[in-house]
């Protein structure tokens, strides 16, 4: 072979399992061999039959898995100023090793011809155990120490680099996000050595387990997650009678609801969140109002799907794309100077792609008072016609109170004045940082506590709130004020 620079697979055990071509070239004695590692069966064997070159010294001496790569790439291209290498890797080149790619692409450069011998890879031993056809299937390998977020488990998933106790602690969370603790999960060890080891545990044991360098875990397909959901949506709308017979139409009332039961939970949250500390008892609350929100969107976009117009990952796609196109700033090379330019753009571009003859096109009159006032201001915002900040919006809100009291007596004068109030606090709020919705709706929810508490009062002085006079309910108003509610 007249390539200067060869890449090989080791396989998953020792070099009995390197093929015929590969062992040639690393028993080659005019080849320098560097070996990725010699915490491996075949890496270990060689070692003993010829000199090899480890690099193991450079994951002690480097700050992260990059410099790794890098420090590898450089001392193998390196050595090829003395003659030709070959670079051994545990299992097959294709599979976890970013330093290979690394080494190739910097060959390329120089004008170094490549072999590869890609070798038997974990693959090709685990999948016939766990009985899991890759292309019937569907598979999908991970990297325990870098797992995706989120992390489907809709195909046969592999979770590889499983090598330390804190690894395997880290997975067992990220799994336990989805699965239930008495979840099967088959750890592979050393596979294709005469000691491999195949076990079945739970998730809840799974931190528990020992582990090595040659371990991975098989997590069999589960309808769990996002697609989980569509999944299952999808199956209702098959056989459960109520799904059945839902049109766009009859959920639409069910969308508006949960929307509001959403907003109802946010309201829980801290001004601030999420900054500060958490107040997980709230999140869980927003947390289950969102996949009810979640489940409205899924349904539409399964009945959409239906007539062939578009599915949930249409929508999801669609949105990505507005987003990275509406944020030149963050995708392209578009420089901004603060939060409010970025607004400005928003609305440039949005009006652009929507034609708009005014920015005060496409806001829908359905949409609540509050919330419609805030997004016409908003638009307006963008050009410029609004308040620098909060202080003269506060002598603004007083004149139009003063205004309101002066129509006192004339209905229509009222209607408008109070209408010009809101629509001033409104104002206020945005320019706060306040939603004042959210504010709102709190102010409700307090207003609801101390009513309950002052019910409760009265009950105790063994007297109903109807009974009482205007001086009475004031004091017990205060009084459930004071006490916190």
């Amino acid at each position: 072979m007249s390539a200067p620079l060869a890449i090989v697979g080791l396989g998953p055990a020792g070099l009995d399992h390197v093929a015929a071509g590969a062992r040639a070239v690393l028993d080659d004695p005019d080849r320098v061999v560097v070996v990725r590692t010699l915490r491996h069966p075949a890496a270990a064997e060689l070692a003993r039959l010829r000199e090899v070159v480890p690099c193991d010294d450079l994951y002690d001496e480097a700050e992260d898995l990059d410099a790794v790569y890098d420090a590898i790439a450089d001392r193998v291209l390196g050595l090829l100023d003395e003659g030709p290498v070959v670079y051994a890797v545990p299992g097959s080149v294709g599979f976890g090793e970013r330093a290979a790619a690394a080494i190739v692409a910097r060959a390329a450069t120089r004008g170094v011809e490549v072999a590869s011998f890609p070798g038997v890879s974990f693959l090709d031993l685990a999948l016939p155990l766990v009985g899991v056809d890759a292309v019937a299937d569907g598979v999908q390998v991970v990297d325990g120490r870098d797992l995706p977020d989120p992390l489907p488990l809709h195909v046969p998933t592999f979770v590889t680099q499983v090598d330390s106790a804190l690894v395997v602690a880290d997975v067992a969370v990220a799994l336990g996000r989805r699965l239930d603790d008495g979840d099967e999960v088959v750890v592979l060890s050393r596979l294709g050595s005469a000691d491999e080891e195949i076990r079945r545990v739970t998730l809840g044991e799974l931190p528990r387990i020992d582990v090595d360098e040659r371990t991975t875990l098989y997590v069999a397909p589960r309808p769990v997650g996002l697609l989980g959901l569509v999944a299952v949506n999808r199956r209702l709308r098959r056989e459960c009678p109520w799904d059945a017979r839902q049109t766009h139409h009859s959920l639409a009332t069910h969308l508006l609801e949960e929307a509001y039961e959403t907003l109802h939970a946010l309201a829980a949250l801290p001004p601030d969140a999420p900054a500060g500390e958490a107040d997980f008892g709230a999140y869980a609350a927003v947390e289950e109002e969102l996949g009810d929100l979640l489940l409205q969107v899924v349904f539409h976009a399964t009945l959409a799907a239906e007539a062939g117009a578009f599915d949930v990952d249409d929508v999801a796609e669609q949105i990505r794309r507005k987003l990275v196109r509406r944020h030149p700033h963050v995708f392209g090379d578009l420089e901004v100077a603060d939060a409010a330019e970025v607004k400005a753009n928003w609305e440039q571009i949005k009006a652009e792609e929507k034609d708009r003859a005014s920015l005060m096109d496409d806001v829908p009159q359905t949409l609540p008072g509050i919330l419609r006032a805030d997004k016409l201001q908003r638009r307006a915002a963008a050009v410029g016609f609004d308040w620098e900040d909060a202080e003269p919006i506060l002598e603004v809100l007083a004149t139009e109170i003063d205004e309101l009291a002066a129509a006192r007596g004339d209905p229509d004068a009222e209607l408008d004045e109070l209408g010009d109030v809101l629509f001033t606090v409104v104002n206020l709020a945005r320019h706060l940082g306040v939603d004042p919705e959210i504010a709102l709706v709190r102010a409700a929810e307090r207003f609801s506590s101390r009513f309950r508490a002052m019910e409760r009062l009265a009950r105790d002085r063994g007297v109903e709130l109807r009974d009482l006079g205007g001086d009475d309910l004031e004091e017990l108003w205060e009084t459930a004020k004071a006490a916190g509610s």
